[in-house]
């Protein structure tokens, strides 16, 4: 859906847009919902359906035929057949739906509706009657025109061949050579004969007669082409004239080369000039063009060539059905046609051109067209022979340096026709400075080959009023119409008449948007004024067909697309017979349903009418066509409207292009214009603003997007036009690099489903049936009984972990309990039973001497992921303090890390910091005291510096319900909270996770992860105390020096459990992906791994996991052996893959329903499903509920809503220095509203669901499966639904190859996409409307603000998760820095 405008037409409305008017409200309509059919439930009872365009207001299902006669066919017609049993049972297997349906899930009647757009009760409609078929004159037998064009060519070749056929100029305008009719004859035979003998061998001659040849010459040689042309006529081939192509990816070239393939191609005909200029391989042969066929290149100047023998001679026929050449022709989606033309087409149109035109012998026409195809050919090259007419050839290189030049070559050769398009007017009426020997009484026609574009008429009226003083006659003017599949339709006949009136309608732009003619007067703005393009071709018929569905007549008052039939047209496209079939065999039907002619017509491609008298008029090209929310708009009338608003020559020459792109089922309006060099961002903006109010006041249509682009920089075409397809192309692949965008997605997205209206929730009592919730199972679930587990477990009977370890020193004193890895793969330290017990011992000691500290005061332990920190958190606890771990500051970052330290410690409110020298220096550095003031600091004890003696004994809590810990983190949403960890629940947590990893003295366990918080500080301080098992600790920024130093440490240890984050598992991916093979040379081997758990807060991510399971599975990992655990600031680990168990499954719900808080269940693959991964399994001990987050009642297994736990490791409460009791009590104590209102739940603060699975976990139950979708609080609420920030961050990530990470968040009811860039700025504006459409497309929403940025500006935490709330912070402080700030209107 096409326009361009290839220069600046002098134009038919000028509009100066005050730019302070106000934006007009969008259009309302009545709208109406309609459901499409659902595809992504299955049931039994139906076969599968199809979606269908979403119009239907009700599903269509398909009957079921149980019976063997009826069967469907393709389009869905019960045919009757006999068929063998053995098919039908085929047959009836085809019909199932592939799966079992998925019973165990609801299956619910909500579907997402697009608006439909109403038709608007008062748009007009037509109201004349049926049009009649409109009749050429005959066309006239003249005794001496000849029977073929080379009969033509021989005639005047030989009885006047001194007589001129070709005049060509050079750049300076001065004549370069003229092609006699004599040297014209001679040479074409000499072409014609070497192309057939010379060729190839004799026995195997390269080209025989009706094989296809490329011509291939340059615009500033006519005469060069002419001889070739006439060459291949003589011989008998088909020559297919095509553009030089420069280099080896030019503008569709490609696509030229696709059509020379499929045309079978093998030779080449080109100039001297022309193949010097072609690129060169290093050997000095000509590369093949990409996409192009292999070619022989054959020059065809004379001097190259053979002289053909005396008795040789071309065979002159008449014209017959044979192929005489295939014009190509370029469709709006840039795909190239070929065109064939018949001889006896290309002779009666020549014929058809010479009665209407009045051609008589010896004229002389000057022309600027294009003289390879379409008008210039026609005119040019092939009527003025039949004619022995005289052409002057002006090269577009000439017209460039001097756009009067054809005016001047009109006058020097008192020629008496002249064919140019309106372009070439309006740069001669820029160009004009009152020419005084400017004199055009010679002209008897102007043949003006546009005349069919709407804005033709402006150029010819400019141009009439300037030159009628120069002796102009405004009878000369005369426009055509023509297309390559109908060759000329219409043209406007010279006359001698200066009182004939033209043709001229001044039509309703509303209406014309309705296919309806309304006249109008001329004062309104919003009118589209059309001239005549003459009548109907001799010997023709014409007729307006409706441009969509079957060729119906359209009425008299209507816009339709013109039909000719006639000889002289083209036959088909060459090798497509579908597309032919639908162009050029079309038969018209009348009001009756019958066809009006049994001869049938070819398509024009040109939208118009006819008027009284049989005047034709074109309103527009079917290529140019944009249906917006049903009504058609011309995207040429658009460029005219653009080009026409204030200030004028903002746009460099005139160059705009306009197309329509398909987003959300509706086509919008693109508009592209190159912007002057010296334009400013203010200007820009201002013209920008202007362009939409003129477009929505003149065309009542809204423009999607406007991109300004530099001078010069849209790919063109080979005469220097917009190449359309190709900036189409570049716009959607995100490869425009525009300077400035405005999108408009909020003025033009009218179709968007109705925002959501939450329901009031049932109440208790019609809901809760024994289990049930409104008919489904209660969505809970839990995992072993701790109680009822009986193992040989002796760290049961202590209640504390100092207890443990104090017992494991004395029965199994050597046994390592620790190894800590250096960068470089090698044992840095490690620590036994024993020595672990010893050095706690001493720093009890030093806690209570030098820190004169009390039991239960709270110690901040500011460690290097390390032994030193396992050692001071057992030294904390045989003291009686209460141990914080807190990431110790960055020393290259001091400014921004060492403040969140300062905070941990003041909010845990921390008796003393313990920790190694080098940090101590650092918090006490000039640096230091820049950031924070340092004089505030609690006592700091630096531990590698510890006393001899050990502590007269130690601490014994009395009631295990007291502190052991304090487990403080910041979450995603920037909330830094401290969670209490009572003896009971520390020792619980291990238990737990000692049974579902199965963890003994004899295991090592890997562990690559932060040990600050969570599961990760668990894992690497307490577990190995607890179960025996050896640890070996690989500190995760290590892997920034030696990204395969996890992997080679499993591979070295025989390790076969491991656990990382999700930041070391992207690390390994990507520092790791090209170096698999050298890795396995070195003896990785990863086939002992039973599991790999990533520790994680949040959704799984699939792609990441899936990713490394399929990049280390040559080093034998198992793909089974990867999972993820989930935890949450209120139970630091809920879900843990474990060793025995069910494999994590994998289930796609519908991402629709999912905003809605529901869960359903579809197949892969289907439209908007989205995958979750099971977050491992749950742990002993641990009960699950899902819940209503707002009312708290118990929900359905069809149901998303929170997580809630029951365990004896949970949280005791948070930490709070401000006493927020409220929070505390909701988040760690909270019951459910009707139910089981007496278990205390917490919330986790996490949606997510349950469902059985048809799996049996160890005890022989089914197994329960948790899928997390995401946190409470980064879910955002827009029109009434939940969107998870990852589902629309990975459609932008996915929306162009330059996004490297993405970040979204909601300002007021605004969504914010912030994107990083990684690639040049210039891609910036690219990401723009790619990131608009791909969530308009995928979530059906529209973005408010996009904000392009460098890599590295979305901050990360340790756990690799977003901040969306500090980035929103900094995007509203305007701290981000941008690259580019995009607001939508």
């Amino acid at each position: 859906m096409l326009g361009v405008a290839e220069n600046g037409n002098s134009l038919r409305r000028s509009c100066e847009f005050g730019s302070d008017l106000l934006w007009p409200p969008p259009l309302e309509s009545d709208e109406n919902h309609s459901a499409p059919p659902d595809v992504t439930t299955y049931t039994s009872e139906l076969p599968t359906q199809v979606e269908r365009p979403q119009v239907s207001t009700v599903p269509r299902s398909t009957p079921k035929y149980g019976n063997a006669e009826l069967m469907e066919t393709g389009d869905g017609v019960p045919v009757s057949s006999r068929v063998s049993a053995k098919i039908q049972q085929l047959v009836n297997t085809l019909k199932q739906p592939r799966r079992p349906p998925l019973r165990e899930f609801f299956v619910d009647d909500f579907e997402e509706l697009l608006e439909v757009q109403q038709p608007d009760p008062n748009q007009p409609r037509p109201e004349g009657a049926l049009m009649l078929t409109m009749r050429g004159e005959q066309l006239g037998v003249v005794t001496n025109w000849p029977p073929s064009l080379e009969a033509a060519l021989q005639r005047w070749g030989t009885i006047s061949p001194k007589a001129p056929c070709l005049t060509t100029m050079d750049t300076n305008g001065k004549p370069l050579y003229v092609l006699t009719y004599g040297k014209l004859w001679s040479r074409s035979i000499k072409v014609a004969y070497n192309i057939l003998h010379k060729l190839g061998t004799k026995q195997e001659p390269m080209v025989r007669p009706g094989d296809r040849v490329a011509l291939v010459f340059p615009n500033n040689d006519p005469a060069a082409f002419m001889v070739a042309f006439y060459g291949c006529l003589l011989a008998e081939v088909v020559p297919v004239p095509i553009e030089v192509p420069l280099t080896r990816k030019d503008a569709g070239s490609q696509q030229i080369g696709f059509l020379l393939g499929s045309c079978g191609v093998t030779v080449a005909l080109t100039s001297d000039a022309c193949h010097k200029g072609l690129p060169k391989g290093p050997t000095g042969e000509i590369p093949q063009f990409k996409g192009w066929p292999k070619l022989l290149w054959f020059v065809t100047e004379s001097k190259h060539l053979s002289k053909p023998p005396r008795d040789w001679f071309p065979h002159i026929k008449d014209a017959n059905n044979d192929t005489a050449y295939i014009e190509y022709k370029t469709c709006k989606d840039g795909s190239v046609l070929g065109v064939t033309v018949m001889r006896i087409a290309m002779l009666t149109h020549c014929q058809a051109l010479t009665q209407a035109c009045s051609y008589t012998e010896a004229e002389t026409i000057v022309n600027v067209l294009d003289f390879k195809k379409d008008v210039g050919l026609w005119h040019g090259i092939l009527t003025s022979v039949m004619n022995m007419m005289h052409v002057i050839s002006i090269p577009y290189s000439l017209m460039k340096v001097n756009p009067l030049s054809w005016i001047q070559k009109v006058c020097q050769y008192k020629a008496k026709v002249a064919c140019v398009k309106s372009r070439d007017m309006h740069w001669a009426l820029v160009a004009h400075r009152d020419q005084r020997d400017i004199n055009l009484t010679s002209l008897r026609m102007l043949v003006v080959a546009d005349g069919s574009n709407p804005w033709s008429i402006s150029s010819c009226d400019a141009f009439l009023n300037v030159f009628q003083s120069k002796g102009l006659r405004p009878e000369v003017i005369c426009p055509c119409a023509s297309s390559p599949e109908a060759l000329t339709v219409a043209i406007r006949r010279p006359t001698d008449d200066s009182n004939q009136p033209t043709g001229r309608g001044v039509l309703s732009m509303q209406g014309l948007s309705h296919g309806v003619i309304r006249v109008d007067s001329e004062e309104r703005l919003s009118v589209l004024t059309v001239q005549d393009v003459g009548t109907v071709m001799p010997g023709a018929l014409m007729c307006v067909v409706k441009p969509e569905g079957v060729p119906q007549l359209c009425r008299t008052d209507e816009i339709g697309e013109l039909c000719v039939c006639s000889i002289a047209t083209g036959t088909s496209y060459y090798g497509l017979s579908g597309m032919t079939k639908n162009t050029f065999e079309v038969f018209p039907m009348g009001g009756n349903g019958a066809p009006i002619s049994e001869y049938p017509f070819t398509r024009t491609g040109l939208l118009g009418f006819v008027g009284p008298g049989g005047l034709v008029f074109i309103a527009g090209k079917m290529d140019g066509l944009m249906v917006v929310s049903g009504r058609r708009h011309n995207a040429d009338d658009i460029v005219a409207t653009a080009l026409a608003v204030e200030p004028m020559k903002f746009v460099y020459r005139g160059r705009i292009a306009v197309f329509s792109v398909t987003v959300l089922h509706d086509e919008r309006i693109v508009v592209v214009a190159e912007q002057r060099p010296d334009s400013t961002e203010e200007d820009s903006f201002q013209w920008m603003s202007r362009v939409l109010q003129a477009i929505d006041s003149i065309h009542g249509v809204g423009v999607f997007c406007l991109a300004l682009v530099p001078a010069n920089t849209l790919p063109k075409t080979p005469l220097g036009g917009i190449h359309l397809s190709e900036t189409k192309q570049l716009f959607l692949e995100g490869s425009l690099h525009p300077c400035n965008v405005l999108m408009c997605p909020h003025t033009c997205v009218t179709n968007l489903p109705k925002p959501r209206q939450k329901q009031p929730e049932i109440g208790p009592a019609s809901v809760m049936v024994g289990n049930l919730v409104s008919g489904k199972r209660i969505a809970q679930a839990s995992g072993r009984d701790l109680g009822q587990i009986e193992d040989n477990d002796q760290a049961r009977k202590f209640l504390f972990l100092s207890e443990v370890l104090q017992w494991r020193a004395q029965t199994t004193p050597d046994h390592v309990l620790f190894t800590l890895l250096s960068s470089r793969g090698a044992v840095l330290s490690s620590l036994t039973c024993l020595q672990l017990h010893k050095r706690a011992e001493k720093i009890a000691a030093m806690l209570v001497e030098r820190g004169h500290l009390q039991d239960g005061d709270h110690v901040a332990l500011v460690y290097p992921p390390g032994i030193d920190l396992i050692a001071a958190f057992y030294g904390c606890l045989y003291a009686g303090c209460v141990p914080i771990t807190v990431r110790p500051p960055h020393p290259q970052n001091i400014a921004t890390t060492l403040p969140t330290v300062k905070m941990i410690v003041e909010v845990s409110r921390s008796a003393c910091v313990m920790t190694t020298q080098v940090i101590c220096k650092l918090l006490r550095s000039k640096e230091a005291s820049a950031a924070v003031d340092v004089r505030m600091w609690p006592p700091v004890l630096d531990t590698d510096d510890l006393p001899k003696k050990k502590p007269p004994q130690l601490y014994k809590p009395s009631n295990p319900d007291t502190l052991a810990y304090l487990d403080f983190s910041v979450s995603t949403t920037g909330m830094l909270a401290g969670v209490k960890m009572s003896h009971t629940a520390t020792s619980a947590f291990c238990r737990s996770i000692k049974l579902q990893c199965e963890l003994y003295p004899s295991r090592e366990v890997a562990i690559c992860l932060d040990p600050y918080c969570g599961l990760g500080f668990v894992l690497w301080c307490l577990c190995s105390v607890y179960s025996g098992h050896q640890s070996i600790l690989i500190p995760p920024s290590e892997l920034e020096v030696n990204p395969a130093l996890w992997l080679m440490a499993v591979s070295q240890f025989r390790v076969r459990d491991t656990f990382c984050s999700y930041s070391v598992m992207e690390l390994c991916t990507k520092g790791l992906g090209l170096q698999t093979e050298s890795l396995k040379s070195r003896g990785l081997d990863l086939s002992r791994v039973r599991t790999c758990v990533v520790v994680a807060e949040e959704r799984p991510r699939i792609a990441l996991t899936q990713s490394f399971s399929k990049l280390f599975k040559d080093l034998g990992l198992h793909p089974r052996a990867v999972s993820t655990s989930f935890g949450c600031r209120v139970n630091l680990a809920i879900c843990l893959q474990g060793t025995s168990g069910p494999d994590p499954t994998t289930v796609y719900v519908d991402m629709r329903a999912l905003r809605h808080d529901r869960v359903r269940l579809v197949e892969r693959g289907s439209p908007h499903s989205l995958p979750l991964m099971e977050s491992g399994k749950i742990l002993p001990g641990v009960r699950i509920i899902i819940a209503n987050p707002e009312t708290k009642g118990p929900l359905g297994d069809s149901h998303l809503g929170e997580i809630w736990v029951h365990s004896a490791h949970n949280g005791s409460g948070y930490f709070t220095v401000y006493g927020d009791e409220a929070l505390q009590s909701d988040h760690f104590n909270s019951r459910l509203s009707f139910g089981d209102t007496q278990t205390v739940w917490a919330r986790t603060g996490y949606l997510g669901f349950l469902r059985r699975t048809e799996l049996t976990d160890a005890s022989g139950e089914r197994h329960d499966a948790l899928y997390v979708v995401g946190a409470l609080d980064e879910a955002m609420e827009l029109r009434g639904m939940r969107y998870h920030p990852i589902d629309i961050e990975t459609s932008v990530i996915r929306a162009h190859k330059s996004i490297m990470e993405c970040a979204v968040f909601p300002w007021t009811n605004l969504l914010v996409v912030v994107v990083e860039l990684e690639g040049s700025e210039q891609e910036a504006l690219d990401l723009v409307p790619l990131v608009t459409n791909a969530i308009l497309e995928e979530h059906y929403l529209i973005v408010g603000v996009v904000v392009v940025v460098d890599i590295g500006v979305i901050p990360i935490n340790s756990r690799g998760e977003k901040q969306r709330m500090h980035l929103r912070d900094g995007f509203l402080a305007d701290q981000l820095d941008p690259i580019y700030v995009a607001y939508n209107m």
